[in-house]
C-alpha cells in the first residue's frame, strides 16, 4: 500500500476517514464539512450506536461538490496509552475498505503528532497484506482494491517517522510470506534463497552451513532432526554490522522447522497442514534482519536460523536414540516431536562460540503447552536475566507483540535429567513450556544474557486482528526491532 502525507485534502475520488476521540465534540470535529454533511454524519453515527470505541467505525455517504463521498468516523477511545492504539485504528480502516471498491483513503490526521500518524499508517498498511499467489479464481468482490492512504494535517516530521515504520513493514511482509508459503515451496534450501534475494544489496552478510559443515562442527542434535528428510538441513547466518566496530553483537536465533510431522513420534493427521508455520521463529528473525537493515540500525545484530524438515522415513531418528550436540552434551531423544529444542541447542552453541554475543534471544514455536498457558494473546518469555526480560516485555508492550514472563528454576531443570545421557529432550505434559526452556538453558554459556520466546500461539491466527487477516501474523518482527532500537542503539 502506498502511504503519503499532505497538508491539505487532495481533489478527486477517495474515501474520507475522521478519527474521533472520546472527548471530541463530534459536530466540531467535522468542521471541515459543510453544515448539511455534518448533520447527516452526526445523525448517522447516532443511528449506528457509534460510541467511539477503539477501531469502531460509523460509515455514511455525504455530498461534496457534485459527488457522494464515503465518510468513516473511526473511534479512538478515551485513553491515549492503550497498547498499539494508533495501529488498531489504522488497521480497522483498512479492514473495512480493503475490498470495498475504494482505491484511496484520506485520513484527517489533525491533532495527531508525527509518531501517532506514522503508526496509524503502519497499522493501515500492515492490515492490507494478502497472499493470493495461489488463488486463481478470486471473485471481483474478493479482490483488494484499496491501494493508497494519505494522511492530512499530521504533525511535523511524520514522513521521517514513517521511514522507520516503513522498514519494519518490509520486514513484517517478508516474515508473513515465509510463514504462509507451503512446505513444498519453502524448505531449508529455498528458505535460504528467499533470504538471499530479500537481503540482496541491504548490507546484510549471509553465511550458510550445509550438512557437511555442520557434521564437521559436531551438530548432532540439529542434524538428527533433519536426517529423515530428503530436504537437507541448513544453518543460515545473517550479519548486520551497523554499530561500533568490534562491539559485541546481539544474537537472534530462530527455530526453522519448515515442516513438522513429528517424525517417528508422528502427529495426528487432523490439523497437520498447519505445521508449515513451525518455522515462524526463523521467519521472524529473517524479517527483523530485513527491517534493521532497511532502516540502517546503529547496532551489530546477527540472525541465525536453524532450518530442518522433521520427517518419518527409514532414516529418521527414533525415540531412545542418543545424540551428541555441538556443545558436547548428550541428549536422549524421548520424543522426536520435541525437535525444535534440538535444532536450537546447536544453533545457540554455534552463535556463542562464533559470535561471542552479549545478548542472545531465541524465538521458537516450541510447545503446544504455551498455547494452553497463554492462548493467543501473549508469547511466553523465559530468561536468565531480569533486566533483559523487562526490556523485552517493554518492547512487546510498545510494539503490540505482547510477552508474559514465566518462571524457571532448579526443580524444573532437574526434570530434564536422563538416566542414560546428560539430558532428555522431553519430560511429559506438566509444565511443558518451562521444562523446554530449562532444556535450552543448559546450552547457555557463562556470562551470556539469554531470553527464550515461545511464540507457538502467536505466529498464525485463525481469526483476523487489527494488523492481519486470518493467517500469518508476523509476530516478533516489530518486537525485535523495538527492542534493538530501545536498548542497543545510541
Amino acid at each position: 500500500m502506498k502511504v503519503s502525507f499532505a497538508p491539505t485534502r487532495p481533489e478527486g475520488a477517495y474515501a474520507l476517514a475522521v478519527p474521533v476521540r472520546g472527548e471530541d465534540m463530534l459536530h466540531d470535529r467535522l468542521a471541515a464539512l459543510d453544515e448539511r454533511a455534518r448533520t447527516l454524519a452526526v445523525r448517522s453515527a447516532e443511528a449506528q450506536r457509534f460510541e467511539r470505541e477503539v477501531g469502531a467505525i460509523a460509515e455514511t455517504f455525504v455530498e461534496e461538490g457534485d459527488a457522494a463521498r464515503r465518510l468513516l468516523l473511526v473511534g479512538y477511545g478515551a485513553r491515549a496509552d492503550e497498547v498499539a492504539l494508533h495501529e488498531r485504528v489504522g488497521g480497522a480502516l483498512t479492514a473495512r475498505l480493503l475490498t470495498s471498491g475504494e482505491t484511496k483513503l484520506v485520513v484527517d490526521a489533525a491533532g495527531l503528532d508525527a509518531d501517532a500518524a506514522a503508526r496509524l499508517a503502519f497499522g493501515a498498511a500492515a492490515r492490507s497484506w494478502r497472499h493470493d499467489l495461489y488463488r486463481t479464481r478470486l471473485g471481483r468482490k474478493q479482490k483488494p482494491t484499496l491501494a493508497e492512504i494519505v494522511l492530512v494535517g499530521a504533525g511535523k516530521g511524520a514522513e521521517d517517522a514513517w521511514a522507520h515504520h516503513e522498514a519494519v513493514l518490509a520486514g513484517l511482509d517478508f516474515t508473513r510470506t515465509l510463514v504462509t508459503e507451503p512446505s513444498n515451496i519453502l524448505y531449508p534450501e529455498s528458505f535460504v534463497e528467499r533470504c538471499r534475494t530479500a537481503l540482496d544489496g541491504s548490507g546484510v552478510e549471509l553465511e550458510v552451513l550445509d550438512e557437511k559443515a555442520m557434521a564437521k562442527l559436531g551438530m548432532g542434535a540439529l542434524l538428527g532432526v533433519g536426517q529423515g528428510s530428503v530436504r537437507p538441513p541448513r544453518l543460515l547466518v545473517m550479519r548486520w554490522n551497523g554499530g561500533a566496530k568490534g562491539a559485541k553483537p546481539v544474537a537472534l536465533i530462530g527455530k526453522g522447522i519448515t515442516f513438522d510431522t513429528g517424525g517417528i513420534s508422528i502427529k495426528p493427521a487432523a490439523g497437520m497442514e498447519a505445521m508449515k508455520w513451525d518455522m515462524g521463529g526463523a521467519g521472524a528473525v529473517a524479517g527483523a534482519m530485513k527491517a534493521l537493515a532497511a532502516r540502517k540500525a546503529k547496532a551489530n545484530v546477527v540472525g541465525v536460523c536453524a532450518l530442518a524438515e522433521n520427517m518419518p522415513d527409514g532414516n529418521a531418528q527414533r525415540p531412545g536414540d542418543i545424540v551428541t550436540s555441538m556443545s558436547g552434551q548428550t541428549i536422549e531423544v524421548i520424543n522426536t516431536d520435541a525437535e525444535g529444542r534440538l535444532v536450537l541447542a546447536d544453533a545457540m552453541t554455534w552463535a556463542q562460540r562464533e559470535l561471542k554475543p552479549e545478548v542472545m534471544i531465541d524465538l521458537a514455536t516450541l510447545t503446544g503447552a504455551m498455547i494452553i498457558s497463554l492462548g493467543h494473546e501473549y508469547a511466553g518469555v523465559f530468561s536468565n536475566d531480569d533486566g533483559l526480560a523487562a526490556s523485552l516485555e517493554a518492547a512487546g508492550k510498545a510494539s503490540g507483540d505482547k510477552l508474559w514472563r514465566l518462571p524457571m528454576g532448579e526443580a524444573y531443570d532437574k526434570i530434564m535429567d536422563s538416566p542414560v545421557a546428560d539430558m532428555r529432550n522431553s519430560a511429559g505434559r506438566e509444565a511443558g513450556s518451562i521444562t523446554a526452556a530449562c532444556f535450552l538453558g543448559r546450552f547457555v554459556e557463562e556470562g551470556v544474557k539469554w531470553a527464550h520466546l515461545d511464540v507457538a500461539g502467536m505466529v498464525w491466527s485463525d481469526k483476523p486482528s487489527h494488523l492481519y487477516d486470518k493467517g500469518a501474523t508476523g509476530f516478533g518482527v516489530a518486537l525485535l526491532d523495538r527492542y534493538i532500537a530501545d536498548n542497543h542503539e545510541g
